[in-house]
């Protein structure tokens, strides 16, 4: 995503590297500015609803320790959501990676490796992708959506060109929970994440170890109170 936010806002508005180290520190907001969104309107951000509708997302799945949690609490508010899986835990782990496509969600690909975008070379990164796509084809008994999201939110321009040649939906969010940061209170994880949520909202959440403590505060709080307040929630 930062190789991608230097690329554009360079060639478009000519700001200079300072501003651009600016832009980088406010990723991670809670909420994706509109104006970030309108300058790389080719991801997917948000979606328009009439209704009040909330897309969650999981990455970096599917693992035994988290994953059947996060099910269990989806079912308990009729929850639909979209998990966007590491490929190697899909090979180790096929039977949650089968449970979540069993129980009406839907699975995105999250390459196979966890790979950093800005890091890894075009070739290895449309491969690691690649890898991943083939394994989630193996264990499912449909054809997964295209839907990709790159690790950290972060890849190079040419990578995000490349990956929507072969037709994947690059999705991002609108909110971000922060239920990976250590340093955020549980309590303010779950207040901002509610702040920031609108019909139509891309959430993040992770369904990793270093999440989890958080996760089991936030997302039944979370859930609960939209619920209440009538939204619904659907996979992309």
């Amino acid at each position: 995503m930062e190789l991608i936010l230097t690329c554009n806002i360079q060639k478009q508005y000519g700001l200079q590297y300072l501003f651009i180290k600016k832009i980088k520190l406010i990723l991670y907001l809670h909420h994706s500015p509109i104006w970030i969104q309108k300058i790389l309107p080719s991801f997917i951000w948000k979606k328009r609803h009439a209704q009040k509708v909330v897309h969650l997302t999981f990455d970096d799945g599917p693992i035994p320790e988290v994953t059947p949690w996060v099910l269990n609490v989806l079912k308990t508010y009729n929850a639909k959501a979209t998990f966007f899986c590491v490929g190697e835990n899909i090979k180790k782990h096929p039977q949650i990676y089968t449970q979540i496509i069993s129980e009406s969600h839907i699975v995105g690909n999250h390459t196979y490796n966890h790979l950093k975008g800005i890091q890894t070379s075009d070739t290895i990164y449309l491969s690691n992708i690649q890898q991943c796509a083939e394994t989630m084809a193996r264990y499912a008994k449909v054809k997964p959506p295209l839907l990709f999201r790159p690790p950290y939110g972060r890849l190079k321009f040419s990578q995000a060109k490349k990956i929507r040649e072969l037709n994947y939906e690059i999705v991002l969010w609108d909110v971000l929970s922060g239920d990976f940061d250590n340093k955020l209170s549980k309590e303010k994880c779950l207040k901002a994440s509610l702040k920031h949520t609108k019909s139509g909202s891309i959430v993040v959440f992770h369904d990793n170890i270093k999440s989890f403590e958080t996760l089991q505060y936030v997302l039944p709080l979370y859930l609960k109170t939209l619920t209440e307040k009538g939204y619904k929630f659907e996979s992309l």
